[in-house]
């Protein structure tokens, strides 16, 4: 098959075809499908993949290229309240009393004397809806579709879910780090 000039410079223009488009598909799918499955692995296990998948998932979503909205396009989500829940809740059961941490970025913050709960399962349930919702549409193959969803998907992740991300990994991070300590203590111990 032969590839006119035309053809080459519309894919080289079109953010669906642009490597770091393509880049972030390939860590959005491997994201969705690991919290899609927490639970198989040990919470050790599940926390350390964690803290070197969300850095990525957050990097590759920074360099989504501007891709143009077109409004007229309704875009059909996939990710249920039921799917959200359930990864939510397994991710909760498997982190159990880890799940907890304080808010520091809330906007009632500097309004409060109290500090605000928030739960790890919740950040990465919310960034699981909307990058599980990229990858659902992506995989649909219409350039239409698969357009408008990288401009929503970043907008998404400027206004919301990167944010989680960062919430997240700051958490998480105490939690790893301070398992390691545990492990070196039992280790110490036997």
């Amino acid at each position: 098959m032969r590839i006119y000039k035309s053809e080459r410079v519309v894919k080289e223009n079109n953010p669906i075809y642009d490597r770091n488009t393509l880049e972030f598909v390939t860590v959005a799918l491997e994201y969705c499908t690991f919290v899609e499955t927490a639970g198989q692995a040990d919470r050790f296990a599940f926390v350390d993949k964690m803290v070197k998948l969300l850095p990525l998932l957050y990097l590759k979503a920074s360099l989504l290229p501007e891709a143009a909205s077109d409004e007229d396009i309704d875009l059909e989500l996939s990710v249920t309240e039921d799917m959200y829940e359930a990864v939510r809740s397994r991710i909760a059961d498997l982190l159990g009393d880890k799940d907890t941490y304080l808010e520091t970025f809330h906007p009632d913050m500097q309004y409060s004397d109290t500090p605000i709960a928030a739960f790890i399962s919740e950040n990465l349930a919310d960034v699981y809806q909307d990058v599980g919702n990229f990858v659902s549409l992506f995989r649909q193959g219409i350039e239409e579709v698969m357009q408008e969803a990288v401009a929503v998907c970043r907008e998404n992740f400027r206004s919301y879910w990167g944010q989680q991300t960062l919430n997240a990994l700051k958490a998480l991070h105490a939690v790893r780090y301070d398992m390691d300590e545990n492990l070196e203590s039992v280790e110490e111990e036997i």
